[in-house]
């Protein structure tokens, strides 16, 4: 009579089979949102180390440059030399911090010629997305470090791995294919532009705030556009990027730099949503996650003294608002848009944090 090996491996049964896929269905029922609260908890301590880095290199900026906030520095009037040896003289702040963000991206990529040549972007404001290359620049930091992307914005993370997947005939970036298909994205033909789309793997998922680059408050200024929360308006002779440290009243309840999506919180909201819960840099160099509703209402006082709210309408590829696409829900800027700028406060002079971050509205 042959016996079998113990060690011998025999199939499962149709009915063990269906017992195990329910014992593993339960487990991951019992374990998966778990493991999901765990990374996202890790993901929001590894984002507020990247803003309280940058609030570190700010400092250090600050002290080498007269207490000015890192910015664009090149200015209206006077002559600058690109990589390529051509002389720029710009017209206006705007023109000349363009021209400033092309010779940034042009000698830390060697980019300077051929098809993937960084090319001038001056009719766009560079400030709301890359201002954060004159601290990288200053720093002598790689063009690539992650420090200035929220490692749960996956996006960004494949965009600056990828610098020049916007050559290629189909690729991921935000309007590389042009116009995205779904009503209820912002549909602004220039997205599509390659001087636009070619920057994009060098934007970072932390913002400065108007204020830390604009005019100063009661002068002119750059101002939100309703239709749209990624543009600004303005006129001719704004003076940018000549903020200083000093003109902070409060820097512990001012907001300098943060999250424009709160992606650690399922549906990733969007900083505007009473419920987000972005990570923020304040100007003393702290760091925290307090809700957007517990801030001050944001006042354009340009637009009146009511409090300044609009639409969120997506990027292709950004996270759509917490209603679907084509939701028409007006939330407050919060701290985007402070009262009083620089000298105003965002957040009281005592906020308790509300507790763990919320799933949901």
């Amino acid at each position: 009579m042959k016996t079998r090996n113990m060690y011998q491996r025999r199939g499962f049964s149709l009915v063990e089979c269906g017992a195990l896929v329910l014992v593993l269905s339960m487990i991951g029922m019992t374990v998966g949102p778990s493991l999901q609260s765990v990374r996202s908890q890790q993901q929001g301590t590894a984002s507020a180390a990247n803003l309280m880095s940058i609030g570190q290199g700010g400092a250090a900026y600050g002290f080498f440059n007269q207490g000015q906030l890192f910015s664009y520095s090149w200015r209206a009037g006077e002559t600058y030399v690109l990589p390529t040896g051509q002389i720029r003289l710009p017209a206006t702040d705007q023109q000349a911090a363009a021209f400033q963000n092309q010779e940034i991206l042009m000698r830390r990529t060697g980019r300077i010629d051929g098809i993937s040549k960084i090319r001038s972007a001056d009719s766009r404001l560079p400030h709301r997305r890359f201002n954060h290359l004159v601290l990288v620049d200053f720093l002598d930091e790689p063009l690539d470090s992650t420090k200035y992307i929220d490692p749960a914005d996956m996006n960004q993370l494949f965009w600056s791995a990828n610098p020049l997947e916007y050559l290629e005939d189909i690729n991921t970036l935000p309007y590389g294919n042009g116009q995205p298909a779904d009503v209820g994205y912002d549909n602004d033909s220039n997205w599509a532009n390659q001087d636009v789309v070619q920057r994009w793997a060098f934007a970072s998922s932390y913002q400065s705030v108007p204020d830390a680059w604009n005019g100063t408050f009661g002068e002119s200024r750059y101002t939100p556009v309703a239709s749209t929360p990624h543009l600004f308006s303005g006129g001719f002779a704004i003076e940018l990027g000549r903020r200083n440290i000093v003109e902070v009243a409060l820097p512990s309840q001012k907001v300098w730099m943060f999250e424009e999506f709160d992606r650690e919180q399922a549906g990733s909201p969007y900083f505007g949503y009473d419920h987000a819960r972005s990570e923020k840099l304040m100007f003393d160099g702290s760091v925290n996650s307090w809700a957007s509703g517990d801030a001050h209402a944001s006042i354009v006082p340009e637009y009146g003294l009511a409090p300044w709210k609009q639409t969120y309408v997506p990027l292709d590829t950004f996270p759509v608002p917490m209603g679907g696409l084509g939701d028409m829900t007006l939330v407050h800027q919060r701290y985007r848009w402070t009262f009083r700028g620089l000298g105003g406060v965002d957040y009281g002079l005592a906020v308790p944090p509300r507790g763990p971050r919320a799933k949901g509205p």
